[in-house]
C-alpha cells in the first residue's frame, strides 16, 4: 500500500511519472501567444516546463529584478536606471532577443472596407495620439484616404494603463517622427509608462483590443497578433522611404534588416522608423531578460530553452505571425548563450 501511495503521488505531481522541472517567466503580453506555444512544444519530450504569465513588460522587469521569476520578457530594453537597480540587487542583466513583431494602429469604423485599411503617416498618427487630431474626417486623414468615406465622428483614443513594451515601441516611433509635437506636449522620454494626453487607458494588448472591438470610432495600438486574433482592422503606415506598408512578418523582417546593419554588443536596439521601401516603421523586438549570475540549476534549464526558442522555436513564431530573428542576430545570441555555459566564443 505504501508503494501504491508513493506511485500515485508521483503521477499526481509529474503527470506521466517523470519529474518535472519548471522555469518561471513573465512580462510582455506581446510575446504571450508564442510563449504559450513554445512552452507546450518544448515540454512535449522534455522534463522542463516553462511557466509564463502575461503581466506586461513593466511587471516582467520588476519581477525579474527582485528575483521572483527566472526571466522577464519585455518589448523595451531596461533603461539605465533599471539596470542600475538590478545591478545593486543581483548584478548584471542580459538581454536575449526572442522574436520580432509589428505594433499596428487598430480602429473600429463600421462601413469602411477592411481589405486595404486606412492610411496613416507620422502627422496623422502623432496628431491623433497627442491630441491635435480629434475627428475622423480631419483634413489630414482625408488627404491620405481620398477614396474612404471617413465619418464626421470624434476619435476615441485607447492606450495602455500598465507599463508596456508595446507602448514603448509605439512611443519610440511617435517621438522620432513627431519630435516637436512630442516636446510641445511635454511627453518626456518615451518608455514603457507613457501618459498620453487624450483618450482612455486599458490594461494589456487584450484590454486595448477588447475596448476598440466594442466602441465604434475608436483607435489604439496593439501587437499585430492580437489585432488578427480579435479581427480588428488595422491600417498601413507611411515609412521613412515614403511607402505605405502594412505590418506582416515580411515587412518587420525588412525593418530589422535595415536597422541591424551592426548589432550592438548588449543586443539592445530600436527597429522603429528604419529606412527601406519595404520596412514597416513601427516594428519591435521582445527580449528575455535575466541575471548573468543565475544559480547553476536555473541556468542549466533556462539557456537550453532559449537556445531552442531562437532555433527550432522560430518556426512556431512565424506560424503565429511573428517575424523570426535575422540569422546574424541568431548567431550573436548563440554566442552569448555559449559564454553563459562556459563555452569559448
Amino acid at each position: 500500500m505504501r508503494r501504491l501511495a508513493f506511485f500515485l503521488v508521483l503521477v499526481t505531481f509529474t503527470g506521466c511519472g517523470r519529474p518535472i522541472d519548471r522555469i518561471n517567466g513573465g512580462g510582455s503580453s506581446f510575446v504571450y501567444p508564442v510563449m504559450l506555444k513554445w512552452s507546450r512544444a518544448y515540454a512535449a519530450d522534455r522534463t522542463v516546463q516553462v511557466d509564463y504569465q502575461s503581466t506586461g513588460s513593466g511587471n516582467g522587469i520588476q519581477q525579474v529584478t527582485v528575483g521572483t521569476i527566472d526571466f522577464g520578457c519585455t518589448d523595451a530594453p531596461l533603461n539605465a536606471e533599471q539596470r542600475a537597480k538590478a545591478k545593486s540587487i543581483h548584478g548584471d542583466v542580459i538581454h536575449i532577443p526572442m522574436v520580432m513583431g509589428g505594433v499596428v494602429p487598430v480602429y473600429n469604423l463600421p462601413g469602411l472596407p477592411d481589405a486595404a485599411g486606412i492610411r496613416f503617416d507620422s502627422e496623422t498618427l502623432g496628431g491623433i495620439f497627442l491630441g491635435t487630431i480629434e475627428r475622423w474626417n480631419d483634413p489630414a486623414l482625408k488627404a491620405l484616404n481620398p477614396g474612404a468615406n471617413l465619418p464626421d465622428q470624434r476619435i476615441l483614443v485607447v492606450t495602455r494603463s500598465d507599463p508596456s513594451g508595446t507602448t514603448a515601441i509605439f512611443a519610440d516611433y511617435v517621438s522620432k517622427v513627431c519630435p516637436k509635437l512630442w516636446t510641445d506636449k511635454s511627453m518626456g522620454k518615451p518608455g514603457t509608462a507613457v501618459r498620453w494626453p487624450t483618450g482612455e487607458a486599458q490594461k494589456g494588448n487584450e484590454g486595448v483590443a477588447g475596448l476598440i472591438a466594442r466602441v465604434p470610432g475608436s483607435i489604439g495600438y496593439v501587437e499585430l497578433k492580437y489585432a488578427e486574433d480579435v479581427g480588428l482592422a488595422f491600417g498601413s503606415v507611411r515609412n521613412k522611404s515614403g511607402a505605405f506598408v502594412k505590418a506582416s512578418p515580411k515587412s518587420v523582417q525588412a525593418a530589422a534588416a535595415a536597422a541591424l546593419v551592426k548589432i550592438p554588443d548588449d543586443m539592445c536596439f530600436s527597429l522603429t522608423n528604419p529606412p527601406g521601401a519595404d520596412s514597416y516603421p513601427i516594428s519591435g523586438t521582445v527580449w528575455a531578460v535575466f541575471y548573468r549570475d543565475l544559480p547553476d540549476d536555473r541556468r542549466r534549464m533556462l539557456t537550453p530553452f532559449l537556445r531552442w526558442a531562437i532555433g527550432p522555436g522560430q518556426e512556431h513564431a512565424l506560424k503565429l505571425g511573428y517575424a523570426p530573428l535575422p540569422q546574424a542576430l541568431v548567431a550573436r545570441v548563440a554566442a552569448e548563450l555559449d559564454s553563459l555555459e562556459g563555452k569559448p566564443r
